[in-house]
C-alpha cells in the first residue's frame, strides 16, 4: 500500500468520524460508515489491504 493510499484512507476515516460525532450522519448509515472508517484506519496502519491481492491491485511504488 502506497503512502498516498494510506493518507486518503486516514483522511476519509477522520471525516467519517467527525461527521458521525457531529450527528451529520447517524442511524444505520452512520454505523456502517463508522465500520468502514475503522477498516480504513486498520488497513492504513497495517499497510495492507486484503482485497488488493485478490484484485491484483498494487498502490506501492516498485523498488
Amino acid at each position: 500500500m502506497g503512502n498516498t493510499d494510506k493518507a486518503i484512507r486516514i483522511i476519509m476515516a477522520i471525516v467519517i468520524i467527525i461527521l458521525s460525532y457531529t450527528k451529520v450522519i447517524s442511524g444505520t448509515l452512520g454505523i456502517i460508515l463508522l465500520i468502514f472508517a475503522a477498516i480504513f484506519l486498520l488497513t492504513s496502519l497495517a499497510s495492507f489491504c486484503p482485497l488488493y491481492p485478490l484484485f491484483g491491485i498494487n498502490t506501492c511504488k516498485k523498488k
